[in-house]
This record gives structure tokens, C-alpha cells and sequence, in this order.
């Protein structure tokens, strides 16, 4: 296998030990983490430039895309568009929104990629969960945002256990290396927990 294959088997890899232990899971939950799950399919370059693209549904390439790309994509495997909704909460109340890109005004191109705003829109219309250092306060589906390099990040927690460790749940992510499952769980500081569009109508 060359090099590109190697890389591009990262994310199927990733999963090794972990087939068996797998939570129960159905309805929307299901449909969400399927649609996570999906973006392992291919190699995913992290690039964070910014790009523009069509609104409402609009999306950088499916090759190209950062962490938070992973969540808006997932979503929109359930009907939701984050673009939309992010974009038409930040025009209403813009005030709330971080304003660490120095922005006067929301901007539909970007807005949803950065993952302080996806924070305070979970924080504002999903349920705020507790920021725990027990895996079993974690469920398939919860977002996670954490701090790993000094920077947020944010992830989904899956349904699969890995049996290394404790065997918390794992998180599906990109963190530079495509989008893959791995047992971070409880690896970086946690800064937000969130549930959004599964136990609740969206």
C-alpha cells in the first residue's frame, strides 16, 4: 500500500479493537452519528481558510473541511442546517456571539465553522450538560468542546466503546489527520457539553 492509501486508512484503523463494543442507539441519534460516521469514508484535509459558499446549504469542498465541519455535516444528515441557523440567531443577536475575528456583522460563510459560535448556539437552543471527568456522564450524540492545543475544538461522541482505557465512549473528529474515531473522551479539558436536535424536536 503507498503512502496516500496508508493515510486514507487512518480513520478505518482507527477503530481497531473497538467493532464489539458498541452502545444501542436508534431514531434520530442513530441517523446522526451514520452521518458522522460517513465523512471517515474519504480523506479530509484540515483547512480552515476562509471560503465563500452558497446559503442556505452551502459547504467548502467535501475533501477539505476543519472540526467543526464534522458537526454541521452530521446535522445536516438530520435536515438541520447549522449555516442557516447559526447565521439567522447571529443576525437577531449578534451581541451574544464572540467577536474574536474582529466582525461587525454575522457572515454566512464562516460564522458556523468557528466553534465558540456553534458554543453559544448549543449553549442557547440545545441542552447545556455537565462538564464531567466521568465517562458515564457522556451519551452517543452529546457535542464536546474542549481545549486540546490551546484552542477550541469540538467533537461528537459515538456510540463505540474503546477497550483500551476505561472504555469510554469514543469521538468522532477531525483533528488534522481527516476525520477519524479515537478514544479522547476525557483526553483535553472539557469546556462545553451540549445535546442538540436528538431528544428534542429540532
Amino acid at each position: 500500500m503507498n503512502r496516500r492509501g496508508v493515510i486514507a486508512a487512518l480513520p478505518a484503523l482507527a477503530l481497531t479493537g473497538c467493532q464489539a463494543a458498541r452502545e444501542a442507539v436508534g431514531g434520530r441519534t442513530a441517523v446522526f452519528l451514520r452521518a458522522a460516521r460517513a465523512q471517515m469514508r474519504g480523506w479530509t484535509s484540515y483547512d480552515a481558510r476562509y471560503t465563500p459558499i452558497a446559503y442556505p446549504g452551502g459547504d467548502v469542498r467535501p475533501d477539505r473541511g476543519v472540526c467543526a465541519d464534522v458537526i454541521v455535516r452530521a446535522y445536516r444528515g438530520l435536515g438541520i442546517d447549522l449555516q442557516q441557523r447559526v447565521h439567522e440567531d447571529m443576525l437577531a443577536h449578534f451581541d451574544l456571539y464572540p467577536k474574536l475575528w474582529g466582525l461587525t456583522a454575522p457572515d454566512p460563510n464562516i460564522d458556523h465553522r468557528r466553534v465558540p459560535n456553534l458554543a453559544v448556539f448549543f449553549s442557547r437552543f440545545g441542552k447545556i450538560l455537565p462538564i464531567s471527568r466521568d465517562g458515564a456522564d457522556y451519551r452517543p450524540g452529546d457535542i464536546l468542546v474542549t481545549r486540546p492545543i490551546g484552542r477550541p475544538h469540538i467533537s461528537i461522541v459515538s456510540d463505540r466503546r474503546a477497550w483500551l482505557g476505561a472504555g469510554d465512549l469514543m469521538v468522532i473528529q477531525n483533528m488534522g489527520m481527516s476525520v477519524q474515531e479515537n478514544n479522547d473522551l476525557l483526553r483535553y479539558a472539557i469546556t462545553g457539553h451540549f445535546r442538540y436536535g436528538l431528544d428534542q424536536p429540532a
